[in-house]
């Protein structure tokens, strides 16, 4: 490409870049007087190729304004919006205010596309800001979750068997991850998925992809704690429900039980004066399928479920993969609009051009309506269930998302904006984000649930009350803190661990979690977090884990023979566990390899542990050792 010689900028004033023709060979830049070009609009973060592309200019002047500021970038690297505002304003071009996205009039554009900059963005507007004229009934996407072994894969099978074997008009289509099914002149699209773990996986990315949940329970075995949990989790999600008693061809089924377990759960049905139906069935013989099917036709129609198709598509991918012979593929379930061959679309940080669509068939098809579900092939990289899929107005447009999204998720880091935490609470009372406290409840045992959900029920005040998304006894597992990190939730331990794969998954999510072994100190917390007045906070910091492997008495004293499995062990506190449960508080006065006393011994090594002043331990027997750091704690507003 050709260079010009006339680059040197005129102190004085604005300069004007030259109208450069190409010489012999060489590729025309045509470039306008700043003054004609009128304000320049800037995304968050840029490409020096793509900002230079926009100035209309050569992209070594760009290259060479960031030299002359300390700034060594390539042609592809990305610059944020204030230092592109500096370039422009030494080459003399005007930079337009950067105006935040309003959810009332609509995402902030793109390219003048309309299409707004983040998932999320889109996610609170893109159903809303349809002409009414161009709305269209669509059929229901259906969840169903419950409790294992009882019969939620197993109802689904019904559900397409009974479907196809009465031979309705238009039969059924079963997709990757999604299945149609046909009644009469209306569809239902059922999520293959079950299970309330991929339900609030989905909804932790901001999908939101479910109109109805249906949650089975088996009349001979009633409500089980899993049971319990899709309710909660089905909840906090806003979604209606419909209970779908399964098994009642059992002899020993008893329906009238069940409706009391659940009227107990806080979930009322129908015949016992509520809102939430239950439809008897009966997945082994096919009873009752036909009237399941028209209840939920029933609760969309009360929902009057619309969306445009004439639309650019919006989507959620539902399950992808890399296949060796076609590259990326993902089932999308289209929500709203038309997506079709050609079309260019972003998934979360990738982006591409749909090469093909198939159906649950395997055949191509050239668009798919709302609420269809096909498998999309032609993305440059595999997505994430979850993950919105946006048609947008070419490939430039994907690119700039794409490069956005990337940045500002590598400057968030660890910083998860928006977490609830109890540091923050005081700060989103007094500024009117917050109205309520949700969170997530784990005991040792269930009778120390009730006495304290009372008194965190005596907390609540006139500025924010404590909503108790879900309580169980047990450990707190990836399940609660994929509740939390949906639902915007604390989780709040009482003698009780964190399993070691909800921590990973708690620092991944920046879900605030709280362990606490006396109740006052529980309640003194969070009534303190309230009123914005947070003591220093003592954290813990789990530093290892050792199973006991033998036992080697030596007179009085007693030394553990353990390998370490997670972490590693220090001399410090410790904590001894059996059977899932804390039997003893303790310190660890002696650690040996061999015969030699070592400060620390790491994970997948062998030695011997001795505590201070217990000395009843056993084979299987777990030693947790951890320190205490004491946190500062910013509350005030």
């Amino acid at each position: 490409m050709a260079r010009s010689r006339s680059g040197t900028r005129n102190r004085r004033g604005p300069r004007k870049p030259p109208r450069r023709e190409a010489g012999s060979g060489a590729t025309s830049i045509q470039t306008l007087d700043p003054r004609e070009r009128g304000a320049i609009e800037l995304p968050a973060t840029i490409t020096v190729k793509d900002f230079a592309a926009q100035l209309g200019v050569n992209p070594a002047d760009v290259i060479r304004e960031l030299i002359k500021s300390g700034i060594f970038a390539s042609i592809n690297q990305l610059i944020d919006r204030d230092t592109a505002s500096l370039v422009a304003g030494e080459l003399g071009y005007e930079v337009a205010e950067a105006i935040a996205p309003s959810p009332q009039a609509g995402a902030a554009t793109v390219e003048g596309n309309g299409e707004g900059p983040t998932p999320e963005a889109a996610k609170e507007v893109l159903f809303e800001a349809d002409d009414p004229r161009d709305l269209e009934p669509r059929a229901p996407i259906v969840t169903v979750m419950g409790h294992v072994d009882h019969g939620k894969t197993s109802l689904l099978d019904a559900i397409r068997s009974t479907t196809v074997a009465a031979g309705e008009r238009g039969g059924i289509t079963q997709h990757i991850g999604a299945s149609e099914v046909t009644r009469g002149e209306r569809r239902v699209v059922f999520l293959d998925t079950p299970g309330h773990e991929a339900f609030t996986a989905m909804r932790a990315r901001g999908a939101k992809v479910t109109d109805i949940a249906v949650i089975v329970v088996a009349a001979d075995d009633g409500v089980m704690p899993q049971t319990l949990e899709a309710i909660d989790h089905a909840r906090a999600a806003k979604v209606p429900l419909v209970i779908a008693l399964n098994k009642i061809d059992k002899l020993d089924a008893n329906p009238d039980r069940v409706k009391n377990e659940l009227a107990e759960a806080g979930v009322v049905v129908e015949d016992y004066g509520g809102e939430v139906p239950m439809v008897a069935v009966s997945a082994k013989t096919r009873v009752g399928i036909d009237d399941l099917i028209d209840m939920i036709l029933l609760v969309a129609d009360l929902q009057e479920l619309t969306a445009n198709p004439k639309r650019r598509a919006v989507g959620t991918i539902v399950e992808a993969e890399l296949d060796k012979g076609r590259g990326p593929v993902a089932t999308a379930l289209v929500m709203t609009g038309t997506l079709r061959v050609g079309d260019t679309i972003v998934v979360g940080a990738t982006y591409g051009k749909v090469r093909a669509l198939e159906n649950g068939a395997g055949k191509r098809v050239s668009k798919a309506g709302p609420a269809s579900a096909v498998v999309v092939l032609g993305l440059s990289e595999v997505p994430a269930a979850g993950d919105i899929l946006r048609v947008v107005a070419d490939e430039k447009v994907a690119r700039t998302m794409v490069e956005q999204r990337r940045a500002q998720t590598a400057a968030r880091g660890s910083d998860q904006q928006g977490r609830a935490t109890l540091e923050d609470l005081y700060r989103q009372i007094q500024s009117g984000q917050t109205k309520e406290l949700r969170i997530i409840l784990k005991a040792d045992v269930s009778g120390s649930l009730g006495a304290i959900r009372h008194a965190l029920e005596q907390l609540s005040a006139d500025e924010v009350r404590i909503n108790l998304l879900h309580e169980g006894a047990g450990d707190i597992t990836d399940n609660d803190i994929l509740l939390a990190s949906a639902s915007n939730a604390i989780v709040v331990g009482f003698n009780t661990r964190l399993a070691d794969t909800a921590r990973r998954t708690a620092e991944t999510e920046g879900v605030d979690v709280r362990l606490y072994d006396i109740i006052y100190k529980l309640t003194d917390d969070i009534d303190a977090a309230l009123k914005g007045m947070l003591e220093p906070e003592i954290v813990e910091v789990v530093e290892g884990r050792a199973e006991v492997r033998q036992i080697f008495r030596i007179g009085r004293t007693v030394i553990a023979g353990c390998y370490v499995t997670d972490g590693r062990i220090i001399r410090a506190q410790a904590r001894v566990w059996r059977g899932g449960k804390i039997i003893v508080s303790d310190r660890i006065e002696s650690l040996r390899r061999f015969r030699d006393d070592v400060r620390e011994v790491p994970a997948n090594f062998e030695c011997g542990i001795g505590l201070a002043d217990y000395h009843d331990l056993v084979e299987g027997d777990v030693i947790e050792c951890f320190a205490q750091q004491t946190v500062s704690r910013a509350a005030s507003s």
